[in-house]
Order: C-alpha cells, then sequence, then structure tokens
C-alpha cells in the first residue's frame, strides 16, 4: 500500500505535466491522428486514476494491508461506527480530497453534458425558424448568410449539417461534396462524445494546463480524422480550396450570426476547425491543417503505431493493476 501510493503519485504527476506538454509539441501526432487521438485518451483516463488513486490508496494504509482490507475497514468506520483513531490527520485529508474529486469529477461531466444538450436543443430551436432544407439531403440545412459556414449539429437520428447560402454559392460541386463528407465523418464517428469528456476535464481542472494543451490537440486531430476521409473521395486540392473558402468567413468572425454555436462540444464546425474561438484561432487552425495537406508526410510506420497503442493500453493498466492486484494478493 505504501509504495504503490508513491507510485501512483508519481504517475500522477508524469501524466499531468511533461508528458502532455511533450505528446502537443510532436509532429508525429499529424502523420496517425487515430493513434494520437487514443494516446490522448489513455493519458487521461490513467492520470485521473492515478491521481484519486494514490489519495486514496496512502488514506486506506493505516487500516488496511491492501485496498480491498482497507475499504473494508473504511465501511466499518462509515457504517457501524467502528474506531478512526487509526488514520491520521492526513490520511483522512487524503481520503476526503479523494472523494471530493471524484464527485467533482463525475459531477462536472454531468453537468457538461446537461449544458451541452440544452445548447444543441435551443440551437435546433432556432434552425427551426431561421434554416430551411438543402433538397440535397435530408440531413443537411441551409441558413441565409453571406459568408462561407459549415458545421455539424450531433443529435443521432436528428443529426444534421447546416451551411450557409454564401458558401453553397463559392463552392464548386466537388468542394461542396468534400465539405458534406467531412461533416459527416464528425457525425459517423461520434466525435462530439470526444470533444464533450476533454471539455468537460478542462472545466473540472481549470488550473492544470494541460486539460488546455489536450483539449486544443483533440480539437485539432478531430479535423485531421474528417479531413483524411474526405480525402478517399475527393482531390487535396478540392478539399484546401473548400477549407480556403471557410476560414475567409472565419476571419470575419462573421459566422453565422447568432445562429452559429459558439462551443465545439455543441456543434462541430468541420471546415471551420471546429474551434469555437475566435476567427484569428480558426484560421490559424486552418492554415496547419493547409499546411499538412500541402506538404504530406509519410503515414506513422505500423510498428510505431502498435507501440503507441500497447503504451496506452499499459498506461490505462499500470495503475489499474498498482490499485486491484496488492489486493488481490493480500
Amino acid at each position: 500500500m505504501f509504495w504503490a501510493s508513491y507510485l501512483l503519485a508519481v504517475l500522477a504527476i508524469v501524466l499531468a505535466w511533461p508528458v502532455p506538454i511533450l505528446l502537443s509539441r510532436a509532429q508525429w501526432p499529424a502523420r496517425s491522428p487515430f493513434t494520437a487521438m487514443l494516446l490522448w485518451q489513455a493519458i487521461a483516463l490513467a492520470g485521473g486514476l492515478s491521481m484519486i488513486g494514490a489519495m486514496l490508496v496512502y488514506g486506506l494504509e493505516p487500516i488496511g494491508d491492501n485496498l480491498i482490507a482497507g475499504l473494508r475497514g473504511l465501511a466499518g468506520m462509515v457504517l457501524f461506527n467502528a474506531p478512526t483513531t487509526a488514520l491520521g490527520f492526513w490520511h483522512i485529508f487524503a481520503l476526503s480530497t479523494a472523494a471530493l474529486l471524484t464527485v467533482h469529477l463525475v459531477f462536472t461531466l454531468l453537468l457538461t453534458y446537461y449544458k451541452i444538450q440544452r445548447q444543441r436543443r435551443r440551437h435546433r430551436e432556432m434552425l427551426a425558424l431561421l434554416a430551411s432544407p438543402s433538397g440535397q439531403d435530408a440531413g443537411t440545412l441551409v441558413i441565409s448568410h453571406d459568408s462561407p459556414v459549415a458545421y455539424c449539429l450531433p443529435g443521432g437520428a436528428r443529426s444534421v449539417t447546416v451551411l450557409s447560402d454564401g458558401l453553397m454559392a463559392a463552392l464548386e460541386p466537388a468542394e461542396l461534396r468534400a465539405v458534406l463528407i467531412h461533416e459527416n465523418a464528425h457525425l459517423s464517428q461520434r466525435h462530439h462524445l470526444l470533444l464533450w469528456a476533454f471539455a468537460a476535464w478542462r472545466q473540472a481542472l481549470p488550473w492544470l494546463p494541460t486539460t488546455r494543451l489536450a483539449q486544443e490537440s483533440v480539437n485539432s486531430l478531430i479535423e485531421m480524422l474528417a479531413d483524411d476521409v474526405a480525402l478517399r473521395t475527393e482531390s487535396k486540392a478540392t478539399l484546401i480550396k473548400a477549407i480556403a473558402i471557410v476560414a475567409s468567413g472565419s476571419a470575419t468572425e462573421a459566422g453565422a450570426g447568432s445562429v452559429r454555436p459558439s462551443s465545439p462540444t455543441l456543434a462541430l464546425s468541420g471546415l471551420e476547425a471546429a474551434s469555437g474561438g475566435s476567427g484569428s484561432d480558426a484560421v490559424r487552425t486552418a492554415a496547419s491543417r493547409v499546411s499538412r495537406l500541402l506538404t504530406p508526410q509519410p503515414p506513422l510506420p505500423s510498428a510505431l503505431r502498435s507501440a503507441v497503442m500497447a503504451g496506452s493500453v499499459l498506461l490505462l493498466a499500470l495503475p489499474t493493476a498498482l490499485l486491484v492486484v496488492p489486493g488481490l494478493l493480500g
């Protein structure tokens, strides 16, 4: 129990600071966005588990030789008024902090989901008043706005892609297809769930700089994934032109007036970089995506992809083993 708590604490610190910073600065994620996305998820999950686990294991150390025995002893104290003299101040503090952090993370996750769902419902109500069917696809709506706008609004069977008539007038048919394929990729790959999770992580721990780095990196990676889907059927030149046209609308920060959502977890803005930030942020993200398309790097070798995936599994297995295995062996 003693060594497990310190190992978990070290792992939590490593995953909360140096590892996310190094990953956010790495160049290889652009060569394999899917692999990088798995690694970011593993870092977030393992980091949270290690943080809570370190405090839990340390707090239970005086009342059990392993995690299971410690939890049984704690349950006896809580439910049957067993003496608590075995627990010192710092052990009680650690247990209280672990419980509060767990509740805080779960509550923030659920609260973020509730806010997103409420905003999406309001957004659909506005679209019902201000948008019209595109005539091409039942899941595509058109809003009246001169600036080029494209985003998708997740909602299961009610998911829609929203385009402005200014965008449709500016795009050639192939470019419009690239936009629609890109947006449909966001919906089919459930990118909104990833954005929700990382947005909640940042809301729960805003003082941790790596939560911002993680959210920004995930936003960029989902755009790369959607770009790659569009490239299966459309040319790079077509996609690059579509990105540039939509980015020109983002540069004005006009968007779609009161209709365009401002949160990347509310809607996925697709070719507008899904940043949810200012027009300049969207333009910078679009520029990096265009650069990736203009100067393509070779895909990450399969051996390296396998190594990263194996590392992701190990990241999740290590804190789990430090928590569970001592209890099983005890």
